[in-house]
């Protein structure tokens, strides 16, 4: 039995040579886009006395707000305002911040009235809140969210330099017992490996809406959310698609920039949660779907590929050698880049997590309704 096969053009040779080339896709997919975030390094902390304004959509939050508002009420920060809008709360948030303002001059609130007319969703009251700004800067956070830190506002805001007008942050989920938690957090940490590795390619196309930042008058040079205010989504990766582009873009992954929130704790309700975010990616431009497609495309062809060729034994020993060297590439760049977002417990269970996580994200969103979402 030989180790390397003579290549053929007939069907087998083809296959074989397909197969090499999707492994080849996948590492260079790795090498550019994991690797380059891997060792992304961010040499200090600068000085700055800058104002900002962080906004916080909440509704129905009383027991968010009473956890987590004064994690970011009592920021290491010189000058920074709270803005809390209020959507049509009828719970006793009013009175919570009210309570908080005796002590936090810098917190505010709007309160928007309830309206059956009006569906939920966070860009009418993120309209609210950026137009009722007083600094020029402006970060975002979750009201079920808290930062990692004191220094949160600090890291974010030292990305503003050389023309940068966006920082993308991360937002990891908080860890407790169970297979679906540590599959949440996989989930969370892959999309932050996309969307940060892509942004330090000069291809930014998303970010999370609990933890990121840009300025105020790019907010409205581009008419805010006006391209996509029939969606309820969006408000942070559609945003990203219209304001974005291959130079204004910073990311930061310090852990003190960190911004944490508290994971689903039931299978129902994470679904309905991917099925949800997945309603915003058909709006993406043409050319990140196409990047984005990349990756689950090659690894699609590499696995078929794979299969048709077992059948071929004179070759499933180099066959097995090439898949096995991708997989072990895989598991130890994304394992340390694992380490460094703070999900180093994951890492032992990577070749596992990977193929479910790749086996159940596309039945979720081809069994979401991408119209639901519409006003």
């Amino acid at each position: 039995m030989k180790f390397l096969p003579e290549i053929t053009f007939d069907f087998t040779g083809i296959v074989f040579l397909f197969f090499c080339l999707m492994v080849f896709v996948q590492i260079m997919y790795l090498f550019i886009f994991r690797l380059r975030l891997l060792l992304h390094r961010k040499e200090s902390v600068m000085s700055i006395s800058e104002g900002v304004s962080i906004i916080i959509c909440a509704r129905n939050e009383e027991n968010n707000l009473v956890k987590n508002l004064e994690k970011i009420l009592k920021q290491d920060y010189p000058k920074f305002e709270v803005i809390v809008v209020l959507d049509q709360t009828a719970d006793d948030s009013v009175h919570i911040i009210r309570d908080f303002q005796k002590t936090y001059p810098h917190l505010r609130y709007i309160e928007l009235e309830r309206n059956q007319h009006r569906k939920f969703g966070k860009k009418i009251p993120l309209t609210v809140g950026i137009k009722g700004a007083t600094y020029e800067k402006l970060l975002f956070i979750d009201a079920d969210c808290h930062p990692a830190t004191d220094q949160w506002i600090r890291y974010m805001l030292s990305n503003y330099s050389e023309g940068k007008r966006i920082v993308v942050g991360y937002g990891p989920y908080t860890r407790i017992k169970g297979l679906l938690n540590k599959l949440i957090r996989f989930d969370t940490a892959m999309i932050a490996l996309n969307y940060l590795g892509f942004a330090k390619n000069r291809r930014p196309y998303m970010g999370v809406g609990r933890n990121m930042s840009y300025e105020k008058d790019l907010w409205f040079e581009v008419d805010g959310f006006k391209s996509h205010y029939h969606i309820q989504s969006g408000d942070d990766d559609l945003f990203m698609q219209d304001a974005a582009n291959r130079k204004n873009v910073a990311i930061e992954i310090h852990p003190d920039s960190w911004v944490y929130s508290h994971p689903k704790t039931s299978w129902k309700e994470w679904v309905n949660q991917k099925q949800r975010h997945f309603t915003t990616a058909s709006k993406y431009r043409l050319i990140n779907k196409v990047f984005l497609g990349i990756f689950p495309l090659s690894m699609i062809l590499m696995l078929a590929s794979f299969f048709i060729l077992l059948f071929s034994f004179e070759w499933w020993l180099f066959v097995l050698t090439l898949l096995l060297f991708r997989c072990i590439m895989y598991w130890i760049i994304d394992g340390f880049t694992l380490k460094k977002l703070g999900q180093k417990d994951l890492i032992i269970l990577y070749p596992i997590l990977e193929l479910v996580h790749f086996i159940i994200i596309p039945f979720m969103y081809y069994s979401s309704d991408r119209e639901a979402d519409k006003w």
